[in-house]
């Protein structure tokens, strides 16, 4: 029988070899119950060695914590421009309108985005406004309430009961985690609700999202990948989580 030391040097080297651990996989590899993994991951959280996710542990945290927009705006600049590139790829001539939501990454595609034939933008992100206002072929509709100030978004009841009234062509979102148990989140609950009445109002979704939202949660759930059409990223995202997401049906573009 392995011993609760040898245990936890195999855990972490499985760990650091892999960045993440599965209990399944562990209990199987050492012959022991699936609640005595549990209990050596919780002995190495609080170790400080490792941090314990749904059916695992894993050497970043699962959970992610809100920033402002300024502070994420020099975060994967170059992978987000890059995204955000391949994003305006998708607005083609049959599409007149479009819902652009907030942070960082969709505000780029605001900035790249030059259509040849005119189009409406419904958002609920002040920055994407001012952006697109003075753009020719452009229409913005803002969306109204509470100006968030880590977001410079609003969120609320009157964003959510405009958008029940609204049928759009396509929408595209940022996200702060991907998970493949949890689904597509982000930080706050109120911006996660009318992220999800966005969503409910397109015919296609887009997720636009750097590779360090992968194996990560934020607070709020906003859809699972059955709602999604297609997710953008970098090449530096996980090639395993890549092929899952396409096993579910996502078309994922590699910027």
């Amino acid at each position: 029988m392995i011993g609760i030391t040898e245990r936890h040097q195999i855990i972490l080297r499985k760990l650091k070899e892999e960045g993440k651990v599965n209990i399944l996989d562990l209990s199987q590899e050492m012959n022991v119950s699936s609640v005595t993994i549990r209990k050596d991951l919780k002995a190495l959280e609080e170790m400080n060695l490792l941090y314990r996710t749904r059916g695992g542990g894993s050497v970043h945290t699962p959970y992610t914590v809100e920033r402002s927009i300024y502070e994420k705006a020099s975060i994967n600049a170059e992978e987000k421009q890059k995204i955000a590139k391949a994003a305006t790829t998708l607005v083609k001539s049959q599409h007149d309108s479009l819902i652009i939501g907030s942070g960082t990454t969709v505000f780029e595609f605001s900035r790249q985005l030059m259509p040849n034939h005119p189009i409406t933008v419904i958002t609920p992100a002040a920055k994407v406004t001012i952006e697109l206002s003075n753009k020719q072929k452009v229409e913005v509709f803002q969306l109204g309430g509470l100006i968030r100030p880590n977001s410079s978004s609003v969120a609320g009841v009157f964003a959510e009961k405009t958008l029940e009234g609204i049928s759009c062509g396509l929408v595209f979102l940022g996200v702060d985690g991907i998970d493949l148990d949890f689904g597509f989140t982000i930080t706050n609950l109120s911006e996660a609700s009318l992220n999800q009445k966005m969503i409910d109002a397109s015919q296609t979704v887009v997720i636009l999202a750097d590779h360090t939202k992968f194996n990560r949660r934020g607070l709020g759930r906003i859809c699972g990948f059955e709602q999604v059409d297609y997710l953008i990223t970098d090449d530096k995202a996980p090639r395993k989580e890549i092929a899952a997401l396409e096993e579910k049906g996502i078309k994922v573009i590699i910027a």
